[in-house]
């Protein structure tokens, strides 16, 4: 699954340790609104991850958590369930980000 949208990274999130920026939710809730309605198996789940950066310096783990909180929400499972991460990044164009996932369930 595919969403055309930069990778928010924890930096962009966070203020401090406990209040998310206004950033952080406005990219949730177009994040919410653009991803689809589909059914998630029972956990526990092994999550595959490409993010799309423009930026060759933005880490790899920086989009995780926005990401994961996100799908949580959206599809109603505790990511707690998420036992294995596969997680990429390639270089893109500004303009062309993108985040691609899939959460299968763990046999």
């Amino acid at each position: 699954m595919r969403i055309k949208i930069k990778p928010l990274s924890v930096n962009a999130a966070w203020k401090g340790r406990r209040y998310r920026t206004d950033e952080y939710r406005r990219y949730t809730r177009n994040v919410l609104m653009m991803l689809p309605k589909i059914n998630i198996p029972e956990g526990p789940y092994m999550l595959i991850i490409e993010f799309g950066f423009s930026s060759a310096a933005s880490d790899l783990d920086n989009g995780l958590k926005p990401i994961i909180d996100i799908l949580q929400k959206k599809y109603r499972f505790n990511d707690k369930e998420i036992h294995e991460i596969h997680a990429r990044k390639q270089h893109v164009k500004k303009g062309e980000e993108y985040i691609e996932w899939e959460l299968r369930q763990l046999d």
